[in-house]
């Protein structure tokens, strides 16, 4: 990783890797989303990333070590992302990033059910979502029986669209 830096601050030297809004979306999208390929993040991001500004910022987030990339096996013309441990272990951090946000920002409840919980499950469901992840992108052994955290998150979202569709219906 060579950068330039301004200083050896550890919050300004994690602010140059993340600084600019998309590589923490992009992560987001991989960890929570499970997008690995190019067009998923594309077509999947609700924040309508150019495709550009994906190409770079896919590159850079290799460059610093936090994914990888591969031909995907199960298609020739495919790569496939794969997040590093260094990505990984970004859980806690974007778990608290959503907590702060559900407290001090006008979010909606479908889009903070998922950060909701992450805050409401802790230390032990971040770290059985890390070990999930770890085999899911490293190919680490891991105990898959009951939902995981990736599903359990994801049904409490479509619950609560699913309540406002009713919602919005009844009303109507």
């Amino acid at each position: 990783m060579s950068m330039d830096r301004r200083s050896g601050c550890p919050i300004n030297l994690s602010l140059e890797v993340f600084g600019d809004r998309w590589s923490l979306i992009i992560l987001r999208d991989m960890i929570f989303g499970g997008r690995r390929h190019f067009r998923e993040m594309l077509n999947g991001s609700m924040e309508g990333i150019a495709s550009n500004i994906l190409a770079d910022r896919l590159k850079r987030l290799m460059e610093l070590g936090m994914l990888t990339k591969a031909d995907d096996p199960s298609h020739k013309q495919k790569a496939i992302y794969s997040l590093t441990e260094m990505a990984i272990t970004l859980v806690p951090i974007l778990a608290h990033l959503g907590a702060w946000g559900r407290v001090w920002l006008p979010v909606s409840d479908e889009l903070s059910i998922r950060a909701e919980l992450l805050e409401k499950g802790g230390q032990p469901m971040w770290d059985k979502f890390m070990d999930e992840l770890r085999h899911e992108h490293l190919g680490m052994p891991f105990d898959t029986t009951g939902p995981s955290v990736r599903a359990t998150l994801q049904a409490a979202y479509e619950a609560v669209v699913a309540n406002k569709t009713l919602a919005a219906s009844t009303a109507a």
